[in-house]
């Protein structure tokens, strides 16, 4: 699990391979579960807060980058 500091450091593309790496570790937690070999239930509850912690971060960059382009848009009207 990498903490929320680590996640802000990243950059957009790093953060989308991390992304990647988590759902696609979710995908292999979640068979394992379905055959039974599953050893820790809650790295699938683990895995998937990474994934909303990712892509919260990745909606605040985007609204933030809106915000800012919304605010040169307007003040280069006036």
């Amino acid at each position: 699990m990498t903490k929320p500091v680590e996640l802000r450091a990243m950059s957009p593309e790093q953060l989308e391979l991390h992304l990647k790496d988590t759902i696609k570790n979710l995908f292999h937690l979640r068979v394992q579960s379905a055959t039974e070999r599953l050893e820790t239930p809650s790295e699938i509850m683990k895995a998937k807060r990474e994934v909303a912690r990712v892509k919260t971060l990745q909606r605040e960059r985007e609204l933030e980058a809106a915000k800012k382009a919304a605010g040169t848009a307007t003040g280069a009207s006036k």
